[in-house]
């Protein structure tokens, strides 16, 4: 299985101005290369078998009959390939001329596409040698001894995927060919472009392709000439970029004198289900501008097994590179401005919080902290909850201790040992047995706790749960599954302890940044069992229910794109290569599936919270799933990986 990925490819050749016969040499061993890495549809420059900047030549008729022979001799080359192959090169089509981008495909030309907007303005004189496609009435060519269909609203259909092609200028339009080419099918634009270079132009080209291809939710591909074109005026760079839905995936290097084939995959069942979950996409369709589409289809090619050129992050909920600073403070903002919005609405006077020395304790902490700040209240009236219980081991209570002190809120200590044997011995249960009733009570307890306390102040209960354990159901019903109001609720278990590492690096007194760096290594644990014999945390998470960053990884492809457990392994595979064996991401792909289907009840009454990323799970919001569907096919497809 291919899983939705086409390998695609921009190729950046060397040309010589108005040597046909030398730029279609580079063109065929270019498409030879491709070829042999797999690579399905491959686009050119703009103008490259002839070259972009041949000016007044473009109506001398002899290079315009070399160009036709140039083609010809790359068809016949490339006869036995199944490649699709997308050239740059002037058409004459009823004695003028067009700019075109011409599909090729086992010797025969699938279809002409003809420039829209042609550029006239500065260093372009393009309408002194072309015509437009909006000036061109034809809908078919002769080119090469082959009758073919013509037009700038040719859609082409492969098994895989349906693409459509503009031409430089086109993009920089107002409304682009590709929007309404997007709106009728195309899941991947290839744009054949001879975009010359001056000072921040680069910048902008690429906000261009990077906008469009999210508005259109689309694939683009987009190659730009190179070396070899004249620098009588300008310069050529040879761009070779590929993006995905506003994402770079891949790009040339700039002012290359050698060829180049930028190579990756476009992933169209990502496309597919953005655009189904879009509902302005589809309402846009009524609108669409231009020609009604006509669709091409391309030969039949077996699929080749897929070798992925393109990476996957292990962790794509946490902020990465350049962008680390600008993220982490956005995401706070997001919790602050939500908390502080609750506060001032419902009129508390303070906010309680249980603080177990833990994460997501932390993090709300971290939080409450901020928003009271913002807010100009005292830190005073965050009231922090300790409850030690039968697990709490001495490095959780007195990094909990060290916190609330270090930032300066008001401290209480409740145990919740005595309350928990009463409630044992009304209720029949043996203290010796550590079952699910054991961990529940204590949890029940300390809700019981912070709700009470929130009554006695006129305060308000502060939620510490996660994306990821409300996920996977990692939470008492009516325990710590309940707040009023959870400020983590959008943030994933791996983004909790980079967010209280980032904080800890950034402006943190040194004691407050010791406690905090100590609570990012403590195991991860819900700390209901009682500790080992060295009073070391005995009941870890992790081990019980398998790797956050897996379950993370799995949450954000199901959720967010819609991908099926098959596909969603092979990424994970992909991403954890080295890191995990398939037998172990099988085992907790299972568990996330199994858990989050059947957990689905405590999700269908979650307290408030704020959407922070691209992905939500409240009854409100992102995520409406009854809580008895049933997760049969799902693993089902698990069982038969």
């Amino acid at each position: 299985m291919n899983y939705g990925f086409v390998k695609v490819a921009a190729a950046v050749p060397r040309v010589k101005v108005a040597d046909c016969k030398f730029n279609s040499e580079r063109l065929e061993g270019l498409i030879t290369i491709a070829e042999g890495k797999g690579v399905q549809i491959l686009t050119f420059p703009e103008m490259c078998i002839t070259g972009y900047t041949c000016g007044d030549l473009f109506a001398q008729q002899l290079l315009l009959e070399q160009a036709e022979m140039a083609l010809i001799q790359i068809l016949n080359s490339t006869r036995q390939l199944d490649i699709i192959s997308i050239l740059g090169m002037p058409v004459v089509v009823n004695s003028t001329v067009i700019n075109a981008a011409v599909v090729i495909q086992k010797g025969k030309i699938l279809g002409v596409v003809p420039k829209t907007y042609l550029p006239n303005y500065k260093e372009f004189y393009e309408q002194r040698w072309f015509t437009s496609a909006l000036q061109v009435s034809e809908n078919s060519v002769r080119l090469c001894g082959q009758i073919v269909p013509m037009g700038n609203n040719l859609l082409f259909e492969t098994a895989e995927t349906t693409f459509g092609i503009e031409i430089c200028e086109d993009l920089w339009a107002t409304v682009p060919p590709s929007s309404s080419l997007a709106l009728q099918g195309a899941e991947i634009i290839f744009n054949l472009s001879a975009d010359d270079e001056g000072i921040g132009k680069h910048n902008y080209l690429c906000s261009l392709i990077s906008q469009q291809s999210a508005r259109c939710i689309s694939g683009y591909v987009f190659s730009s000439s190179g070396f070899g074109e004249s620098t009588t005026d300008v310069v050529f760079a040879g761009n070779g970029l590929i993006y995905e839905n506003g994402y770079l995936l891949a790009r040339s290097e700039r002012f290359c004198m050698e060829e180049q084939l930028i190579i990756n995959e476009i992933d169209v069942e990502c496309i597919r289900a953005e655009r189904r979950v879009n509902t302005t996409f589809a309402a846009n369709k009524a609108n669409c501008p231009g020609k009604e589409a006509v669709r091409i289809s391309t030969e039949f090619v077996n699929s080749k097994d897929l070798n992925l050129t393109r990476t996957f992050n292990p962790h794509p909920f946490v902020p990465q590179g350049n962008e680390l600073n600008s993220r982490c403070e956005e995401i706070f903002s997001i919790q602050i401005a939500g908390l502080a919005q609750r506060l001032l609405h419902t009129g508390a006077k303070t906010a309680v919080i249980g603080i177990s020395g833990g994460l997501d304790s932390t993090l709300a902490l971290l939080v409450c902290v901020k928003t009271f700040d913002k807010l100009g209240l005292s830190r005073k009236d965050i009231l922090g909850i300790t409850m030690p219980g039968f697990g709490t081991t001495d490095r959780t209570y007195h990094n909990a201790i060290d916190l609330m002190n270090s930032l300066g809120v008001s401290i209480r200590e409740i145990s919740i040992r005595e309350a928990c044997i009463q409630h044992f011995k009304d209720i029949g249960h043996d203290l010796n047995i550590h079952d699910v009733t054991y961990e529940n009570s204590q949890a029940r307890e300390r809700t019981q706790i912070l709700m009470d306390i929130a009554n006695q102040t006129w305060g308000m209960v502060i939620g510490t749960g996660d994306l990821s354990e409300l996920a996977l159901g990692w939470a008492t019903y009516n325990g710590d599954h309940m707040s009023m109001y959870g400020v983590n609720a959008g943030i994933p278990k791996t983004l909790v302890k980079h967010l209280v590492q980032w904080v800890a690096e950034n402006g943190m007194d040194e004691t407050s940044k010791a406690t905090l760096l100590d609570i990012v290594d403590t195991p991860i644990s819900p700390e209901l069992i009682p500790a080992d014999e060295n009073g070391e945390i005995k009941q870890k998470t992790e081990d019980l229910v398998g790797p956050y960053e897996l379950h993370d990884f799995f949450l954000y492809y199901f959720l967010r794109f819609g991908f099926r457990p098959s596909k969603i392994y092979f990424l994970a595979q992909t991403a954890f290569s080295g890191v995990y064996d398939d037998e172990t991401i099988k085992k907790w792909l299972q568990t996330f599936f199994r858990r989050f289907f059947n957990q689905q009840f405590k999700r269908s009454c979650l307290p408030d919270g704020p959407k922070v990323g691209s992905i939500s799970i409240s009854p409100r919001g992102d995520w409406r799933m009854p809580s008895d569907a049933s997760s049969a096919a799902w693993l089902k497809e698990i069982a038969e990986l």
